[in-house]
């Protein structure tokens, strides 16, 4: 090897190896006190969850929220330069501007809006739909400025919405599907409905149950996701006491839905279904079930679509709920607590390597320090989610 191309590899190896050492994977999760501890504390944690990282668990940076607020979700916009902090306590809705460090969350004023919930985006990026849990309606707004459009809520004998959790949206078929939950202050008068909306006029069209059990089955519908870019349009949709998966099919011809129980998760000795996930490729559906607390995958390539396979439970900790990916999706990332529910709390972040399928990692960090978190969402770098 002559002296030029020895320099030329020598130089090589200093240029990446501080990459190779240097590798992380960034998420943001937002964590509070347990009940009755105080002084009482909530913020949100930059976290790197790259096993292979030397900061692997580490927090990198605390960013601090009013000890009252009760954080709940975050939901990226979608160019990623905005996330929404959807809470439980005081203040609806806060919103941190991603391209501005350090971060600092605002408060937007929603007076409309009581326990806020999910966010649905709008393609072309104009407007935000959130459910009111507390308020028992919609709120619609323009995403630009974050100011409130239009308020949704029906009150009647055959279409209602009450105790609005998940939200569905699909423009292709104007539609929009909000699940019925449970009363916010102490989960009880569970729901056992889904409401379908209009999307562009917000004018509420149907109501239909989700359970087979005579009423009040007290089913409580949570999450309801529509699998991207699929024909025809279809949505799942868990029933969080039902303890089931259910498919949502679109009918052209009619122009409505038809309802259908899929997977029954207690043939599994499990119960609390919460989130929906896919894989980039839209074959896989990820269930979490937060009691005991377990990753559930499932075939929905081809014709499974609309009779999910079950392949595998992988169990985490109590209280599964939100799940991220590694951008290869070599990595599922659990978070381990569901509003610090007994039995439902772990507070850790469990790491599952999708290629063996098991868990390989525990991340203890905020579990240590006596926190929950409540949510977990990828920094933008990392964040491929196109779905919610």
């Amino acid at each position: 090897m002559n002296i030029t191309r020895l320099l030329a590899t020598l130089l090589s190896a200093c240029i990446l190896t501080p990459i190779v050492a240097q590798a992380e994977i960034l998420a943001m999760v937002n964590y509070e006190s347990k009940p009755k501890q105080t002084p009482r504390r909530e913020g949100i944690a930059i976290m790197d969850v790259d096993p292979e990282s030397k900061n692997f668990g580490k927090i990198l940076n605390d960013i601090p929220l009013p000890p009252d607020l009760v954080a709940h979700h975050i939901f990226y916009n979608k160019d990623m330069s905005k996330a929404y902090i959807t809470s439980l306590g005081n203040g609806a809705l806060h919103v941190m501007d991603m391209k501005h460090v350090p971060y600092r969350p605002k408060k937007i004023d929603l007076p409309d809006c009581q326990v806020s919930e999910d966010f649905a985006f709008s393609e072309d990026g104009q407007r935000w739909y959130l459910t009111c849990m507390g308020s028992s309606n919609v709120i619609v707004g323009d995403a630009k400025t974050d100011a409130q459009i239009q308020v949704i809520a029906a009150n009647g004998k055959d279409t209602f919405i009450r105790y609005p959790h998940g939200i569905g949206l699909n423009e292709d078929i104007d539609r929009i599907i909000v699940t019925s939950t449970v009363r916010p202050s102490d989960l009880g008068d569970a729901g056992e409905t889904v409401t379908v909306i209009e999307a562009s006029s917000g004018k509420v069209l149907s109501t239909h149950k989700l359970s087979d059990k005579p009423s009040p089955s007290g089913s409580s519908p949570v999450e309801a996701v529509f699998l991207p870019h699929a024909k025809p349009a279809m949505a799942y949709i868990n029933t969080m006491f039902g303890g089931a998966l259910w498919t949502a099919i679109w009918n052209e011809t009619s122009k409505d839905f038809s309802f259908q129980q899929v997977f029954d998760f207690s043939t599994l000795q499990q119960g609390v279904p919460l989130e929906i996930y896919f894989n980039d490729k839209h074959d896989r559906l990820y269930v979490s079930t937060a009691n005991s607390g377990a990753l559930n995958i499932f075939d929905i390539s081809g014709d499974l679509k609309l009779k999910p396979k079950h392949l595998k439970t992988i169990p985490t900790a109590g209280g599964a709920h939100h799940i991220v990916f590694s951008p290869d999706e070599h990595y599922a990332i659990v978070q381990n607590s569901f509003l610090n529910l007994p039995n439902m709390d772990d507070g850790s972040i469990s790491v599952i390597d999708l290629h063996k399928q098991e868990k390989i990692a525990s991340i203890d960090t905020l579990k240590n320090q006596g926190f929950k978190p409540n949510c977990i969402v990828m920094m933008p770098q990392w964040h491929h989610d196109d779905a919610h």
